[in-house]
Order: C-alpha cells, then sequence, then structure tokens
C-alpha cells in the first residue's frame, strides 16, 4: 500500500545541490538533445579537472554552505603563497588600516566615518541614476530613429 503524502525527509549529501546546479547550468546553457549522456560527460570532465587540480566542487560547496550556517569551514584552510612584493603591499595596508581604526576611537570621529559613507553611498546612487537615465534616453533615440527611416 502506498502512502500518497509522507513525513519522511531525505537528507541530501553535503555538496550535492553544488554538483546538480553546476550540471543544471550548463545543460540550460548548451541545450544538449541527449541530456543523459551530457550529464555522463559533464561528470567525467569535473572528475578529471578534479584529479588534476585537486579542487573538489563538491567539498566547496560543502564548505560554502556550511560557512553559511556556522563560519567554521573556512578558519582552517592554508593561506595561498604569496610573492614578497604582495607581502609587502598587504602587510603596509594592514599596518595603515590599524593606525586610522585606532585613530578613530571617539564616538565623534566614528559618526563623521559614518555620514562620509552614506554620503559615498547616496553619490554613488546619483551616478548610476543618471548613468541609467542617459542609457535609456540613447535607447529611445534609437528607436525614434528606427521608426523614422521605415
Amino acid at each position: 500500500m502506498s502512502i500518497p503524502f509522507s513525513n519522511t525527509h531525505y537528507r541530501i549529501p553535503q555538496g550535492f545541490g553544488n554538483l546538480l546546479e553546476g550540471l543544471t547550468r550548463e545543460i540550460l546553457r548548451e541545450q544538449p538533445e541527449n541530456i543523459p549522456a551530457f550529464a555522463a560527460a559533464y561528470f567525467e570532465n569535473l572528475l578529471e579537472k578534479r584529479e588534476k587540480t585537486n579542487f573538489d566542487p563538491a567539498e566547496w560547496g560543502a564548505k560554502l554552505d556550511d560557512r553559511f550556517y556556522n563560519n567554521h569551514a573556512f578558519k582552517d584552510q592554508e593561506q595561498p603563497v604569496k610573492c614578497d612584493l604582495v607581502q609587502e603591499m598587504s602587510s603596509t595596508s594592514e599596518k595603515k588600516e590599524d593606525e586610522r581604526a585606532t585613530a578613530l576611537a571617539s564616538p565623534e570621529e566614528e559618526e563623521e566615518k559614518e555620514k562620509e559613507e552614506n554620503a559615498a553611498v547616496k553619490i554613488q546612487s546619483v551616478f548610476r541614476g543618471h548613468m541609467a537615465r542617459e542609457e535609456m534616453k540613447k535607447m529611445k533615440d534609437k528607436q525614434e530613429n528606427g521608426e523614422e527611416t521605415k
């Protein structure tokens, strides 16, 4: 006897959703006629890449999901090796940021910084709106010119 509605919930393995999203994206992009064969080729290619680069998208997707819930997965990752110039630049910028953070200790200065950030956001949004309006004007002009020539 079958039960049409059940309270059974299956646990989806970590990273599986990420793999299916990638497959779905590629199927929609490529529009293959034989989807099972395309999926087999897609996963074979993925396995080859994983063996060559030691990068597992399923594991990465699981870490991203884990990061969303508890943010522990990324704490014990190895830091990538940087060249000396990049290390010097990043260390000097970190020192400057630390100096700025200690310099802005008073509430008045923090309030001033917040006002500056809000002003910057407003300026950026006004500029983006201006650019969007200019683009719409160009589209309308093209559309009007296209109708006049017909």
